[in-house]
């Protein structure tokens, strides 16, 4: 049996030796809002594979790039977002390619003609030419719509 890498089983000492940090950075780390570990029903804290690798990656940010912790939270905020906007857009492609699946649309095409009416025809079939007496008209009774008549603006 595997365990996932986002199940929170690691106690604090186990999880500050696998990410090579003291337990009270931790807490710190905890306190600041950089890492989030899951808490039991006695408060106590359990850290994940994932909570390591990304206090790993804060200790490789703070220590080897020099960066403060003000700036570490922006960049794990916007990595945070990123694989939002990430599993947001592959969400959409799957639903995107059911409806397609579900309405056929790969059989409908629209053409439009020279007077800018739009109208659905088959795939492959050329759009037919319309006299101009077929268009269609709309009756207003007021005369509102024809050329020199209707109502007038103020």
């Amino acid at each position: 049996m595997r365990i996932s890498a986002d199940a929170a089983v690691y106690v604090i000492s186990v999880a500050a030796d696998l990410a090579g940090m003291h337990p009270q950075t931790l807490r710190q780390y905890d306190r600041l809002g950089l890492v989030s570990p899951e808490r039991t029903a006695g408060r106590g804290r359990r850290y994940s594979a994932d909570d390591i690798a990304r206090l790993q990656l804060i200790q490789r940010l703070s220590q080897d790039e020099g960066i403060n912790l003000a700036g570490i939270r922006k960049i794990l905020d916007l990595q945070d977002q990123l694989r939002r906007v990430r599993a947001r857009a592959a969400d959409l492609e799957q639903q995107v390619e059911r409806m397609e699946d579900a309405a056929g649309t790969g059989s409908r095409v629209f053409a439009a003609g020279s007077t800018g009416d739009v109208f659905s025809i088959l795939r492959g079939e050329r759009p037919q030419r319309y006299s101009p007496g077929s268009a269609l008209v709309v009756y207003r009774p007021d005369g509102a719509g024809r050329p020199g008549q209707g109502r007038r603006r103020a």
